[in-house]
């Protein structure tokens, strides 16, 4: 079967999750929360690492 991919929409809003992620490692970076920061951004590499592999 082949796979389709995502549509542009699909594609927009994924890649709106990932900013909003992005901004909130940001503001928690800017806040000396590393730790907390550091715990969200190995959840957003496993997210799109999940992503990736489908």
């Amino acid at each position: 079967m082949d796979d389709m991919g995502m549509t542009d929409k699909q594609f927009a809003a994924f890649l709106r999750f990932v900013i909003s992620d992005l901004k909130k490692l940001k503001e928690q970076l800017e806040a000396a929360q590393t730790e907390e920061a550091k715990k969200e951004l190995i959840q957003l590499i496993e997210k799109l690492q999940t992503s990736l592999e489908g």
